[in-house]
């Protein structure tokens, strides 16, 4: 929270912190990546653990006085395994893409093969983009969606698979809107003789909630974050089968971080309780809920998806049919406050920094209390800015709209005008 001692020592900052809180209120934050961590986590994160250095594991530190550290990080370890059914967990990856990282320092050597999504295709750049580390240190091979179904093409998969003999196949996407097999995923690595690593960043919500099929059991390494759909702070896990512990907790200490956060680990490990109880699933219920409603209004409107609609959290909406470029949509959206991202669509023939696409998302918006009725209306808000760029009336009116929408779904209530607290079941 904020607090007249960051007022009177950096007013600076703390009218910007002021203006996010500002700014976070009266739009639609409709990235799928983004969410808004509960009051619980954010107090746990702005804790004094922050001051402590914790190298190592618990009970196995390079430095004193980490009893109540290391009673946070077990305590999230615990509560990780008990929400996915796994036998290991390393909570300490500053991100989703360390996590990641992590993974291949501890599974392969540079040059060894690595078979994932393509990134236009709706895949990550850790999954083996040439601009990225995965890209540059290991020998890349893609996969994609089908042509017309926009489905993953996993006899494709197979093939590549068989002919590249890969050591790692990573499933799992940041812009794919339709449940991920994998079971198949793990058949065509027993076949090839690879490692099955799932980054389920996206859809970790989603997983630990019973809603979509688990990678627990059938991928031997398993990453994720613990913001979007998870609802936690910013940061990372692993998850693995008990053989491969050592080798990723190596990796990620000593391998490629030093001291942990123990603040947001405290956090995490609050996140991770919240997603045990029954109304965590009920929200992510309604995320999906939401979702499917935003896909029917919009096809409603004449938007063509990404696959037809989809099963998860998000949506992806090819604007080539509306004389629109992803940039474009994103910006004047955003003109009206509805905040989202141009993502590439498949088969897209623009560049990442333009696109034909729009990712959209309902973690946020579910999480403000929102349901299908909302859905509809900013449905209709985005299919008349879209189909309106460059009338300001109609923009301006639009505005308005998205302001009363907000108004309704608070997410913080100012108390004497400079602290704030998040309102209950946010």
């Amino acid at each position: 929270m904020i607090s007249e001692s960051l007022k009177e020592i950096d007013p600076e900052i703390y009218r910007i912190i002021l203006g996010e809180v500002e700014r976070e209120q009266n739009t639609l934050i409709m990235i799928a990546s983004e969410n808004y961590a509960t009051r619980a986590v954010i107090e746990a994160q702005a804790n004094i653990m922050t001051n402590k250095y914790a190298e190592g594991y618990p009970s196995m530190r390079y430095y004193g006085g980490c009893d109540y550290v290391d009673m946070a990080e077990s305590l999230a370890i615990e509560r990780a395994k008990r929400l996915f059914g796994a036998e290991h967990a390393n909570v300490q990856p500053h991100s989703g893409s360390q996590a990641n990282m992590a993974v291949y320092i501890a599974m392969l050597s540079p040059g060894d093969k690595i078979l994932g999504m393509e990134l236009s295709h709706g895949g990550h750049l850790t999954h083996g983009s040439q601009v990225n580390f995965s890209g540059k240190l290991y020998k890349s091979i893609s996969y994609g969606v089908d042509r017309v179904s926009h489905l993953i093409d996993y006899d494709h998969v197979y093939d590549l698979a068989k002919r590249h003999r890969p050591r790692l196949i990573i499933a799992g996407a940041s812009a794919y809107p339709r449940k991920i097999d994998f079971e198949k995923f793990s058949q065509i690595a027993q076949d090839v003789n690879a490692y099955l690593m799932v980054d389920m960043a996206h859809i970790a919500g989603l997983v630990a909630a019973g809603l979509h099929p688990s990678p627990v059991g059938r991928a031997q390494l398993i990453t994720s974050t613990t913001h979007k759909t998870l609802r936690g702070p910013r940061g990372g896990f692993v998850l693995c089968d008990r053989e491969y512990a050592q080798s990723i907790d190596k990796a990620l200490f000593p391998g490629i971080q030093g001291g942990p956060l123990m603040h947001v680990i405290a956090a995490k490990a609050v996140c991770f309780s919240e997603a045990l109880s029954e109304e965590f699933r009920r929200y992510q219920i309604q995320v999906i809920k939401n979702a499917k409603v935003l896909s029917e209004e919009l096809r409603g409107y004449g938007f063509e998806l990404v696959s037809g609609g989809t099963d998860n959290h998000l949506v992806l909406v090819d604007l080539r049919s509306k004389g629109i470029t992803g940039l474009e949509a994103e910006r004047v959206l955003a003109s009206v406050g509805i905040i989202t991202n141009k993502n590439t669509i498949p088969f897209d023939d623009k560049g990442p920094k333009i696109t034909s696409g729009l990712r959209l998302g309902t973690p946020a918006l579910t999480t403000r209390g929102m349901k299908e009725e909302e859905m509809k209306i900013i449905a209709k808000i985005i299919s008349e800015v879209i189909e309106h760029p460059d009338d300001k009336y109609i923009l301006s009116r639009k505005r308005q709209e998205v302001l009363e929408l907000c108004s309704r779904f608070p997410i913080y209530e100012f108390i004497d005008g400079d602290q704030y607290s998040p309102i209950p079941g946010v």
